[in-house]
């Protein structure tokens, strides 16, 4: 490394942006006939891409309630957020003119017991309810697509020995 180098790496360093914190809901449910674990995914609204609900920190709001406020205006769910979070990921979130910052999502499980049809971002979005496995397949962070397989073989793990697992795996 050349002196070169090593001044441009100290000045990077220098004018590199913390990373931002966000909190996000990762939502799943149990089919009603077959009790098979299914967990929603939402577009993003600039993107497209598959993405879970999240959010920014809210003033008075623990974490987890910030999760599952997000889950309520992004996709309609009504449901039970844990308190303690099952990880988190890093993003490159793009801003306005062309600025990306990085943020690094916790989140939260919350078990949806039901959905509005009237929600704040009803329309802007899509919602899809699929497989982890599906799930993970479709979301871009790889750091999220871990998250997601590991929460599905711990709420397996959970099951009880004669319920069905063979639709989520």
């Amino acid at each position: 490394m050349t002196i070169l180098d090593s001044i441009v790496s100290e000045v990077r360093l220098m004018f590199r942006r913390p990373e931002r914190m966000q909190f996000a809901a990762l939502c799943y449910r149990f089919r009603k006939k077959s009790a098979v674990p299914e967990m929603l995914l939402i577009t993003s609204r600039d993107t497209g891409r598959w993405v879970i609900p999240k959010g920014w920190p809210m003033e008075g709001k623990a974490s987890h309630e910030v999760a599952a406020r997000e889950a309520w205006e992004e996709a309609g769910v009504k449901g039970e957020p844990t308190s303690d979070s099952i990880g988190s990921f890093i993003y490159e979130k793009g801003m306005s003119k062309g600025l990306k910052i990085t943020c690094r999502v916790h989140v939260y499980p919350v078990v949806v017991f039901d959905m509005a049809k009237r929600f704040p971002e009803k329309g802007s979005r899509t919602l899809e309810w699929v497989t982890f496995t599906e799930a993970a397949g479709r979301v871009a962070e790889p750091g999220l697509r871990k998250l997601i397989l590991d929460f599905q073989t711990q709420l397996l793990a959970t099951m009880q020995p004669d319920e069905p697992r063979s639709a989520a795996q």
